[in-house]
């Protein structure tokens, strides 16, 4: 799912990453409306940094790592949400992600957290949040948020 120009959008622009928990916080704020989640952005941008601090704002104890092999970790958050983080990029196409059951997670109204979610195209739920992270110079980013609601 391309991103599209037409959906209404805010932009946070972080100076450095100790900033990142002013963008985690406006995300997890919407966690209430969506559960699932698709992080855009190019390698190295902080898709998984961005997520890591997500959870730790719901409370999640276990260490955020990016699932690139596993395909989807799991983490509590501390009011009892179900979270899954999941890294689509060694994907070759989106009917590996269909075949392990995507869509029931995604359908579950636990939180989804997806990295890579171009990988996967049309099994992206419509009513995702996007987040896009635009890189600048050194720790510099800004975080596109578009709501479909």
């Amino acid at each position: 799912m391309a991103i599209s120009e037409n959906l209404p959008k805010k932009s946070i622009r972080i100076a450095s990453l100790r900033e990142l928990p002013v963008a985690a916080a406006e995300i997890v704020s919407l966690l209430e409306t969506y559960s699932v989640v698709a992080f855009h952005g190019p390698m190295g941008a902080g898709k998984t940094t961005l997520i890591s601090e997500v959870c730790r704002r719901m409370g999640v104890e276990d260490a955020v790592a990016s699932p690139t092999f596993a395909l989807v970790n799991h983490y509590a958050a501390a009011d009892g949400r179900h979270i899954y983080h999941f890294d689509f990029y060694r994907l070759d196409r989106p009917e590996e992600a269909f075949d392990f059951g995507c869509e029931e997670y995604f359908d579950s109204g636990a939180i989804c957290l997806i990295e890579w979610p171009e990988k996967i195209g049309p099994l992206l739920p419509d009513d995702a949040l996007l987040i896009a992270i635009e890189p600048g110079m050194d720790e510099v980013r800004t975080i596109h948020i578009k709501t479909t609601a």
